[in-house]
């Protein structure tokens, strides 16, 4: 990925995303943090969220990674998937959190995928990588292959852990460290 598409990407995050605040608040992940990325309001700007889709797609590609589409889990990969899928052509899907309970009961929308199918696995920001590896479960039980998955930010080291651990490359585009924060785990109880 080229230094200042990357580096306009992590000043996007910094300052639209970021936010510190006065007392801890819970994450997703049941950890709490004084430090709170959201990365839905950093990519609020139509050319913000253009930029971090093409440096995604770039970053995938300038490692050999090819997909034919790309998505994750709803809300966190929402956005993100659809931007991905318009750069790179690929076609996009999203995770349903549970089945609707009617219809046809799909938990993954969008395009069908399937064996044959090379997924680019996609998320927002991640604490320990819990939403990314359930839409990863529900790719993988479509027969389709997840060949990456990519976060816009990492706020700690087990999404990268759990990943290895798959076999799956990944590539957060910003990490705790990159943000200037204390990743997940380590913040002492006066600064959490």
């Amino acid at each position: 990925m080229s230094t200042d598409a990357r580096m306009k990407l992590l000043e996007i995050l910094r300052t639209q995303g970021l936010t510190e605040l006065p007392e801890p608040v819970q994450l997703a992940s049941g950890n709490y943090s004084r430090y709170f990325i959201d990365g839905k309001v950093a990519l609020g700007a139509g050319d913000d969220l253009r930029l971090a889709a093409e440096a995604i797609a770039e970053r995938v590609t300038d490692a050999g990674v090819e997909f034919d589409a790309v998505g994750g889990l709803t809300l966190g990969a929402d956005a993100l998937c659809a931007a991905i899928a318009v750069v790179s052509g690929a076609n996009w899907f999203i995770v349903r959190k549970e089945a609707k309970g009617r219809g046809t009961n799909r938990l993954v929308e969008g395009t069908r995928i399937g064996e044959g199918h090379r997924v680019l696995l996609i998320d927002d920001v991640v604490t320990t990588g819990g939403s990314i590896l359930k839409a990863y479960e529900s790719v993988q039980a479509t027969g389709a292959q997840v060949v990456a998955a990519v976060t816009l930010a990492d706020r700690g080291d087990d999404a990268r852990r759990s990943f290895d651990d798959l076999g799956v490359p990944y590539f957060p585009m910003a990490t705790y460290e990159d943000m200037g924060i204390p990743a997940i785990g380590t913040e002492t109880a006066s600064s959490a």
